[in-house]
Order: structure tokens, then C-alpha cells, then sequence
């Protein structure tokens, strides 16, 4: 069984890294991105951030729903409100404020919360807590990219930087 609480620290913990990488990221360099049809640094950076708090806002909102032509519109409404280009402070300080602003909304709910139902965008029927789990994988998949873009710089992301340190 999957606990809530674990799912919801895990996240933190994520998040926290993906923080860390933007503050390390040289700050002339967010706009670095390896091929023209990816996105840059900076982009992946405030895609976490938006996401993140977008998905978790429709799920407190109670949507049912995800799968709607209206789910960009509905997300857009819960979107933290950066600007066009934010500096690394600002997405340091989104990434960690939204984070702490989520997880603690989401552990006041009650357990019943969890266990209802929803259909996420590709149509598979959820709970709440395996659309959380997604959020949280979603999110581990941008930070890898933060990490690869670091390395391509020449630069250690703190996940590494933690594991040899313990060594």
C-alpha cells in the first residue's frame, strides 16, 4: 500500500533537487537548451513549477475530469504566475514555495480524498493518490533533464554531488 504521507515527502524531496539544480544552472545560461525543438532550461524549470501546482490545483478543486478540451484552460488557472522570463532566484523561490504551499494542502485532506476516482488526460480511470504519483513521476522526469542539461555545462547535480559525498 502506498501512504499519502510517503508519496508527499518523496515529492518534496524531488522538488528540493529540481530547486538546487536552477540556483547551480548558471543564471546567463537559462536559456541553454541542446536542440532548437527542446525546451530550455529555463522552460523545464517553470514547466515543473506550473504543472506541478496546475495538476495538484485541479485535484483540490475536486475535477473529476482531466480528459476535457477545456484541461489547459482549467490548469492554466492555478498556474503559480511567473513571468515571461524568470531569473534563477524566481524559480528557485516558485519551486519551493509552491512545493510547501501543495504538500501542505494536500495532507490536510482526508483519507477519502485519496481513494475517489478520476480520469486523467489520457483517459485512464485514478485514483487521486496514483494522479499524485504522476505528478511526482512527471516532475522526475523534467529534473533529469535539468541534471542532463547540467552535465552537458560541466556541472554536478546534487544528487550526485549527495551520493559521493556519503561515499
Amino acid at each position: 500500500m502506498v501512504r499519502t504521507e510517503t508519496v508527499l515527502e518523496s515529492w518534496k524531496t524531488v522538488r528540493q533537487d529540481a530547486a538546487l539544480a536552477v540556483e547551480e544552472f548558471p543564471a546567463a545560461e537559462l536559456g541553454f537548451r541542446p536542440t532548437p525543438e527542446v525546451m530550455s532550461f529555463r522552460e523545464i524549470a517553470r514547466h515543473i513549477v506550473d504543472a506541478g501546482h496546475g495538476l495538484t490545483g485541479l485535484l483540490l478543486e475536486g475535477v473529476e475530469n482531466f480528459q476535457t478540451p477545456a484541461f489547459r484552460e482549467m490548469l492554466g488557472r492555478h498556474f503559480w504566475g511567473l513571468p515571461e522570463e524568470p531569473t534563477s532566484q524566481m524559480l528557485a523561490a516558485a519551486l519551493r514555495e509552491s512545493i510547501e504551499k501543495r504538500t501542505a494542502e494536500l495532507a490536510a485532506q482526508p483519507a477519502e480524498f485519496f481513494s475517489r476516482l478520476l480520469t486523467r488526460m489520457d483517459g485512464q480511470r485514478v485514483t487521486r493518490l496514483e494522479m499524485l504519483q504522476f505528478v511526482k513521476e512527471h516532475e522526475l522526469t523534467h529534473r533529469s533533464q535539468l541534471f542532463l542539461y547540467m552535465r552537458l555545462k560541466g556541472l554536478m547535480p546534487p544528487t550526485t554531488r549527495r551520493r559521493m559525498a556519503q561515499q
